[in-house]
């Protein structure tokens, strides 16, 4: 996650501390139909499922012995990254027996509920875009399958795609996409994943992208500019002043700062299996947003695709606070600071979800939809 300012800096520094931003930031590959190429298939069988490509099981009460019916969703998308409302969505069996169709929503997503354990084919077009149908998409009884985003071309042909990656591969172009992002082109903002359906990080590539996020040049920064900040006003008194006691405080600020993402965004969700992005709402009510922004600071995504209390960010934050007792000066050791600081940790954090819910996006290039 990132910070608004250090926990330290929070509790001690008068409300005209300066911020130092942590952004800390979806998108998956797409299914994306290519003019002029040729026919090719889906084979949904190799396709990952989730939130984030995770099967799950269906809700709600039925008959003793009957089988949970099944769903399919995914998103309908233009070949700039829109998403396409009002695209036209055939599900069938094969052969062309039982069909249902539907329409993409204003956020460009579609669902068939109430499936059986069934394999089915997707044929998916758009008022003058072209058609991507898909091969055989075998789902099974109880199962929620949420298929990669379905790339429509500007053109009137039909087009096939094949998929081939699994999802580790697909996941691993996605932090690739998350590193790239950046506020205003600066910023780093990797941790805010604007895919709701983006599949879920390897153990691997947590830590890639906790790495990746604390070598950041910004990062850096940020952490020198909290410890001029904190020189300025004389906080922690006992580092001295002048070069010497400004590095002392830099050196404390970037080693929070380390332990705080590592813990918690790669160890302990490793460990834990959990998500350590935040998942961009987008839709609804701002007082619905608003509240899943401030939730998601206790709640996270699994790997399994379900919500679960988010131990891993929360443990995490108690976690640093303790350890930077080791290299703080004594007189602000102790387990008050630790407990306040861990406090401050976590209301930041939901005050930093605020932000990447209602005005990162705008300002987040290679978000998705963004150009």
């Amino acid at each position: 996650m990132f910070q608004l300012c250090s926990a330290n800096q929070l509790r001690r520094m008068a409300p005209g501390c300066g911020m130092a931003l942590w952004l800390l930031g979806g998108w998956a590959p797409n299914l994306q139909a290519q003019n002029g190429q040729a026919p090719q298939s889906i084979h949904a069988q190799a396709l990952p499922d989730a939130p984030g490509y995770v099967s799950q099981e269906a809700s709600g009460h039925r008959p003793a012995g009957a089988a949970a019916p099944s769903t399919i969703e995914g998103t309908v998308v233009s070949t700039n990254g829109d998403v396409v409302e009002g695209a036209r969505v055939v599900l069938s069996e094969p052969g062309g027996a039982h069909s249902r169709t539907t329409e993409s929503g204003s956020n460009g997503q579609f669902a068939f509920e109430g499936l059986p354990a069934e394999t089915f084919k997707l044929t998916v077009s758009g008022p003058g875009m072209g058609t991507v149908v898909s091969e055989g998409i075998t789902v099974e009884a109880g199962e929620t399958r949420f298929l990669p985003k379905v790339i429509l071309p500007f053109n009137a042909g039909v087009t096939e795609v094949r998929v081939t990656a699994n999802r580790e591969e697909i996941a691993e172009e996605e932090v690739h996409l998350e590193e790239s992002q950046r506020v205003l082109g600066i910023v780093p903002n990797f941790y805010s994943s604007y895919d709701w359906n983006a599949p879920p990080l390897s153990a691997k590539q947590k830590f890639q992208l906790a790495f990746r996020s604390e070598m950041d040049p910004m990062t850096f920064a940020g952490a020198a500019a909290v410890a001029g900040a904190e020189e300025y006003r004389g906080i922690y008194p006992g580092y001295g002043t002048g070069f010497s006691g400004f590095g002392k405080r830099f050196a404390a600020q970037y080693a929070n700062d380390f332990d705080s993402k590592m813990i918690g965004s790669a160890v302990l969700p490793s460990l834990l299996h959990q998500d350590p992005r935040y998942f961009y709402k987008g839709t609804g009510t701002v007082r619905s947003r608003a509240l899943y922004a401030i939730r998601s600071a206790f709640i996270c995504r699994g790997d399994n695709g379900r919500e679960e209390f988010d131990y891993s960010h929360i443990l995490g934050d108690f976690s640093t606070g303790a350890m930077s007792n080791i290299y703080y000066p004594e007189a602000n050791e102790g387990a008050g600071l630790i407990l306040t600081n861990g406090l401050i940790e976590i209301g930041g954090a939901a005050g930093t979800n605020l932000i990447r819910e209602f005005l990162l996006r705008g300002l987040t290039t290679h978000a998705r939809g963004n150009r």
